[in-house]
């Protein structure tokens, strides 16, 4: 399995400004919210393995290489995620 360095201060920015608490980030990618707290605070980056790299990019809505660093920033990155609407009817 490989591991990614990401850059955490991408992690925390993106996730505060698409207004996502750590809980709700923890649900959605199954990563604690303990790890999250930790994976923020660590300086110089942290290192995940690929598919957490690809939990959180996909539920930041963001390429993963904007969490390593390949990519940059955008201000799309930074706004709010825009609702995705249900097709098949049953939402109403």
């Amino acid at each position: 399995m490989s591991h990614y360095k990401i850059e955490t201060c991408r992690l925390k920015t993106i996730r505060t400004a698409r207004k996502m608490g750590r809980s709700k980030l923890a649900k959605m990618t199954g990563v604690s919210e303990r790890e999250l707290t930790i994976l923020e605070r660590t300086k110089g980056g942290g290192v995940v393995p690929e598919n957490t790299l690809f939990r959180l990019a996909e539920a930041l809505n963001i390429p993963a290489p904007i969490l390593t660093g390949d990519l940059d920033l955008d201000a799309s990155d930074l706004g709010p995620v825009s609702p995705t609407s249900c097709t098949s009817g049953c939402c109403g």
